[in-house]
């Protein structure tokens, strides 16, 4: 766990990424708040803050007596919402700061093509 963050948000955040990665299908049951805050010793009531927070974004859903499931469509909500704030944290400023340094879009889009065989 990243101490500098929530670590509510930070069970949100796997939980979406297995869903995302795949290991987490939709419809399929995610761990209870008891078995998050038993792996991770922490409060059963900030693992629950942490599911909550899916069930508000419409990503898993509560079955009553059951537990809490992925709810169809969520990974593909998952990744448009993850691709609109890639776009605003990443691609805007790096896109600002090319202009400030007189780079264009073709010569931008050739570093990006360059460090991606680099790396």
């Amino acid at each position: 766990m990243d101490e500098s963050r929530p670590i509510f948000i930070q069970i949100a955040e796997q939980v979406e990424n297995d869903i995302i990665e795949g290991s987490l299908p939709e419809g399929s049951q995610i761990p209870s708040t008891n078995e998050f805050a038993a792996f991770l010793r922490v409060n059963p009531a900030t693992a629950l803050k942490g599911v909550n927070r899916l069930v508000d974004d419409g990503i898993v859903e509560k079955r009553r007596g059951i537990g809490m499931f992925v709810t169809q469509g969520a990974r593909a909500r998952l990744i448009e919402r993850r691709r609109a704030d890639f776009a605003t944290e990443y691609i805007r400023p790096l896109i600002i700061e090319a202009e400030k340094l007189g780079i264009d879009i073709d010569e931008l889009a050739g570093l990006l093509r360059a460090e991606r065989i680099n790396s």
